[in-house]
């Protein structure tokens, strides 16, 4: 017992040296200070991080800002901007940093329901470039098209903008108007598009018959997609075509699960899309739904506003079915963005993976190339002709 007791009390006291030595390492590392009534409180979490980097710079400027700045400061805003500014040097227009409250606006442009004038942006090359706008939008009707470059919102200019100040400044009020300062290939200087938001009602799957040719026409890959592709699927097959046309042109993309959905409805089984990750391993993505429109030749309509989702469906046809596409080049936005919530509500929106077709060719800046190439100039559009369609609609009835 004595032998016991004696071990007990070497043992408390290695317990309590111990204690004292790393509270000693907190406090002379300035991991912990002591406040008024000696109440201790962390001030440097950085334990555990990585050892071969050296965090010395960012705390000394945070102490020099702290201690001798003359305005008044946030320090929750110094601390997004820090993120921030660790996102944007990833030079990736896809990977990016919400505020608390702006990660519910982004989740909401696929929900179906937004107030805009619904247009798909992104950032490309430090501008802020038109992805598409969508079917029957304010944006559309206001001439707004595929590969535009915005170089003011409301007469403040774009440039340094993040894609997120973007879109929130484009966002608004149904009823109220926004400015957009537009600049196009072919125009001579920048014009000013004067645009009233709406409500913006996205029915994402329509189809109709063109004689005996199926004619689906996808704006986009949101909540709804998935439920009515099969419900278009199930029409269809009541109508038994001659052949299918899926117009996937100025779809920006949306969800990767509603792309796979619609993919696998045109096949018989295997590998959608495949996706890279930074160790090198590759993950394949396979069907998930009865191929019920395998059995009929398919035509894709793409065009440069055709992006992300859209591209993942056109290339799975492309190469598992033989598809053909027909249009313009894709947009060329391949990769996965994964979106991580943060302790305070704000969020990362981070690429965590490229997507490949399932023959392993790379979508991302490359797209996907027409196998039969027509253009649709503005002189076309203004007339009401769709060359791109016509030369669809003669392919689909061979």
């Amino acid at each position: 017992m004595k032998i016991i007791r004696k071990l007990a009390k070497i043992f408390t006291i290695i317990i309590i040296v111990l204690v004292f030595y790393f509270l000693g390492y907190l406090v002379g590392h300035k991991n912990l200070v002591f406040e008024q009534n000696f109440k201790p409180t962390i001030v440097n979490t950085s334990l555990g991080q990585p050892k071969d980097i050296d965090f010395s710079n960012f705390w000394d400027a945070w102490r020099l800002v702290t201690e001798k700045f003359v305005g008044q400061y946030s320090v929750d805003k110094m601390v997004h901007g820090a993120i921030k500014g660790m996102i944007e040097s990833l030079d990736d227009p896809y990977s990016a940093f919400m505020e608390p409250g702006t990660n519910q606006m982004f989740l909401e442009d696929l929900s179906g329901e937004i107030e805009g004038i619904g247009v798909e942006i992104t950032v490309k090359e430090g501008k802020i470039l038109v992805v598409a706008p969508l079917d029957d939008s304010p944006a559309k009707q206001a001439g707004v098209k595929a590969q535009d470059e915005i170089v003011a919102i409301n007469g403040e200019s774009t440039e340094n903008m993040s894609l997120e100040e973007a879109i929130s400044k484009i966002r608004g009020r149904a009823g109220t108007e926004v400015t957009l300062l537009i600049n196009r290939q072919g125009f001579s200087e920048p014009q000013e598009f004067k645009i009233k938001r709406a409500v913006i009602v996205i029915k994402s799957v329509r189809y109709e018959m063109k004689g005996n040719i199926a004619y689906i026409k996808i704006s986009q890959f949101g909540d709804d997609t998935s439920a009515l592709a099969k419900q278009v699927a199930d029409e269809i097959i009541q109508k038994n075509p001659h052949s299918i046309i899926l117009d996937l042109r100025d779809n920006p993309g949306g969800y990767l699960d509603a792309a796979v959905d619609v993919a696998s409805l045109f096949m018989n089984k295997g590998v959608v899309v495949k996706e890279q990750y930074k160790d090198g391993r590759i993950e394949n993505l396979q069907t998930t739904l009865e191929g019920k429109l395998a059995k009929y030749p398919v035509y894709v309509l793409v065009n440069g506003g055709s992006a992300s989702a859209s591209e993942i469906v056109a290339g799975a046809l492309k190469d598992n079915r033989g598809a053909i596409i027909i249009g313009q080049k894709t947009f060329g936005k391949g990769s996965v963005q994964e979106l991580e919530t943060l302790k305070d509500k704000s969020a990362l929106r981070l690429t965590v993976a490229k997507w490949l077709t399932p023959n392993g060719k790379t979508i991302d800046k490359e797209g996907i190339s027409p196998n039969i190439a027509v253009d649709l100039s503005s002189d076309d559009q203004a007339a009401g002709r769709d060359p791109q369609l016509d030369r669809a609609l003669e392919e689909a009835s061979r």
